[in-house]
C-alpha cells in the first residue's frame, strides 16, 4: 500500500470545511491575503486538530478582490510586511488552540509566480527564514523555486495537483482554458494515479510530463471538492494507494 498526502486549501469562505477535512491528511489555511479572518482560521485549526490533519499557512499576495489570483508587483518590504501579518495572525491562532505549525504554502498567483524563481521567490524565502528549520514549504514540483528553496535550507514538499491540467511546459494551465480544472472524479482519480503510480501527468496537448511529487492537492473551492474526495476515498485503495493517516 502506498501512502500519499493528500492536501486541501481550507477557510476560503466555501463553508465546507467540516465536509472535507476527514478526507484529507493536510490543509492549506487561508490566513487574510486572499481569504480568511481569525474566525475562519479558528474553525480550521480546530477541525484539523479533531481530524489528526497536518496545519498549514496558506499566505497570498495581499489581494482580497481578486481572490489573489492576479500578480502583483510588491516590493521588497510590502510582501515582506504581507507575510509577516498572514503568518503572524496565523500562528498566533494555533498557540491558542495548542496546535503546530506543519507548512507553508503559498496561494495563487503568488504560487505560481514563486514556481518561476527570480528576485520575488529571493524575497519571499528572506522572509520566510523565521521558519527555517520549523516548517516546510509546499512547492510546485520540478519548479526553479523547489530548486531555490532547497539551496536555502528549507525543507520542501514537492506539490502535484490532481484537480489541475498541466501545459506541456510542466505549468498549472490557466483557469481560463477549457478543461483547465478538473471537475468529474473519475477523471482527478485517473490524473492522481499516473502521478503516483507512473511519476507522470498528461497535458492538455494530450501528451504525458514526468512529475515527482510528495503531496497532491484537491482545491477546496473546485465544483464538487466534496464529492471529488469522497470518490477518491473509497477508489485510492483499490489501487493499493491510501491517504496518509
Amino acid at each position: 500500500m502506498i501512502d500519499i498526502d493528500l492536501n486541501c486549501d481550507m477557510g476560503e469562505g466555501l463553508g465546507n470545511e467540516a465536509d472535507l477535512m476527514p478526507l484529507i491528511s493536510s490543509c492549506n489555511i487561508a490566513c487574510g491575503g486572499h481569504a480568511g479572518d481569525q474566525a475562519s482560521m479558528q474553525a480550521c485549526v480546530s477541525l484539523a486538530l479533531e481530524h489528526g490533519v497536518r496545519m498549514g499557512a496558506h499566505p497570498s499576495y495581499p489581494d482580497r478582490d481578486h481572490f489573489g489570483r492576479r500578480s502583483m508587483v510588491l516590493e521588497k518590504a510590502a510582501l515582506k510586511a504581507a507575510l509577516e501579518s498572514q503568518l503572524g495572525v496565523f500562528e498566533a491562532v494555533l498557540r491558542n488552540l495548542g496546535a503546530t505549525l506543519h507548512h507553508i504554502k503559498a496561494h495563487g498567483a503568488l504560487y505560481n509566480d514563486l514556481a518561476k524563481g527570480g528576485s520575488l521567490a529571493e524575497d519571499y524565502l528572506e522572509a520566510l527564514a523565521p521558519y527555517r528549520g520549523r516548517a516546510a514549504l509546499y512547492v510546485p514540483a520540478g519548479s526553479v523555486f523547489e530548486v531555490m528553496a532547497g539551496n536555502a535550507g528549507f525543507a520542501t514538499v514537492a506539490e502535484a495537483f490532481a484537480d489541475r491540467a498541466y501545459t506541456v511546459g510542466g505549468q498549472l494551465a490557466p483557469r481560463k482554458l477549457p478543461g483547465a480544472v478538473l471537475k468529474r472524479p473519475e477523471r482527478v482519480l485517473e490524473q492522481l494515479r499516473e502521478m503516483v503510480l507512473k511519476g507522470r501527468v498528461r497535458t492538455l496537448a494530450g501528451g504525458f510530463l514526468p512529475i515527482a511529487a510528495q503531496t497532491y492537492c484537491v482545491h477546496g473551492d473546485t465544483p464538487g471538492a466534496f464529492e471529488i474526495l469522497a470518490y477518491l476515498s473509497r477508489e485510492l485503495p483499490k489501487y493499493e494507494i491510501r491517504v496518509a493517516s
